[in-house]
């Protein structure tokens, strides 16, 4: 089976209803390496179930995913008896399993601190809404930005960001700001309720300053990664 590219026009009201499951989200407890892999399993079986295929073998959803066929299994263990030998898995149900234990569907809001390039790219893109995340509000500290519209939010000065969270009881917040401390981070989180931060400011931050989970965001990581492998590559040519 071919691999197949990412559908763009997904709707997240399209996520099969959790009472179509066939076994209950796992209590027991995943370790966070598989975690970290869920979700390559939710775009994969997202794109399987559009395209109506509702079964798969282990060694097909391995060539689509990259992962080996026994890691695959030994992955959805967690997830009950949606694997039978010699049928393969039921697309449907372990999608929506997944879905549910990634909290996908769940209808979250988010605000986006910082309407610079990054805070616009994700504004106008499909990619929160595409996981049950829908933008509630756009904050900047810029008057060239504040009072103009980005995807359908008109941008605010960020000093009201607390307020508005509050009234509007906002779940997350996305940091797209150029913060030199981590102090004028959690400052900006402090006080507005939020239940979880993405942080793509160049500061990290933790659970224990913030007082939420907090999950960082640095490309220039993953780019450095990939260069040292190319430069691996090249050495051992040479």
């Amino acid at each position: 089976m071919k691999k197949v590219p990412e559908q763009q026009e997904f709707d997240i009201t399209g996520i099969p209803a959790i009472a179509d499951r066939a076994t209950a989200v796992p209590d027991e407890q995943i370790p966070d390496a598989v975690i970290k892999r869920l979700p390559r399993y939710f775009r994969c079986l997202r794109e399987l179930y559009n395209r109506d295929i509702m079964k798969i073998s282990s060694a097909e959803l391995s060539e689509i995913t990259g992962l080996s066929a026994p890691q695959l299994r030994q992955d959805l263990k967690y997830f009950g008896g949606l694997g039978q030998r010699g049928y393969g898995y039921n697309v449907k149900k372990l999608y929506t399993c997944i879905s549910e234990y990634l909290g996908v569907g769940k209808k979250y809001t988010a605000v986006i601190i910082g309407a610079g390039n990054l805070g616009k790219a994700l504004s106008n893109s499909r990619l929160l809404e595409q996981r049950g995340v829908w933008i509630k509000g756009v904050f900047d500290i810029s008057d060239k930005v504040i009072g103009k519209t980005v995807a359908d939010n008109t941008v605010r000065h960020v000093k009201e960001v607390k307020e508005f969270c509050k009234n509007n009881r906002v779940d997350i917040a996305v940091l797209c700001i150029p913060a030199n401390e981590s102090t004028e981070l959690c400052d900006i989180i402090s006080g507005t309720g939020v239940r979880g931060v993405w942080n793509f400011s160049p500061c990290e931050l933790d659970e224990k300053s913030v007082g939420v989970p907090v999950v960082n965001i640095c490309a220039a990581d993953s780019l450095m990664i990939l260069m040292r492998e190319m430069s691996e590559i090249k050495d051992k040519r040479q």
